[in-house]
């Protein structure tokens, strides 16, 4: 399963998660754009993360581990 995020400050949530080795990250131009995005990603049956919260200029993408945070 992966995990799939929002933030506006990608180091310290990629610190926050636990550093994961196979972090992605890609940047949006609005926050209408990383919300459709966020969106996607979560109604795909192999995506878990949360829908709401602060931050939309990043999204970011890792597979839960037991090294991992949610």
């Amino acid at each position: 399963m992966k995990y799939a995020g929002l933030t506006d400050d990608p180091d310290a949530s990629r610190n926050a998660h636990g550093k994961p080795s196979d972090w992605w990250q890609c940047s949006f131009k609005n926050e209408k754009e990383a919300r459709q995005w966020l969106k996607d990603a979560l109604a795909r049956p192999s995506y878990t993360g949360k829908a709401e919260g602060e931050g939309w200029k990043y999204g970011y993408t890792y597979l839960i581990t037991n090294m991992t945070t949610q």
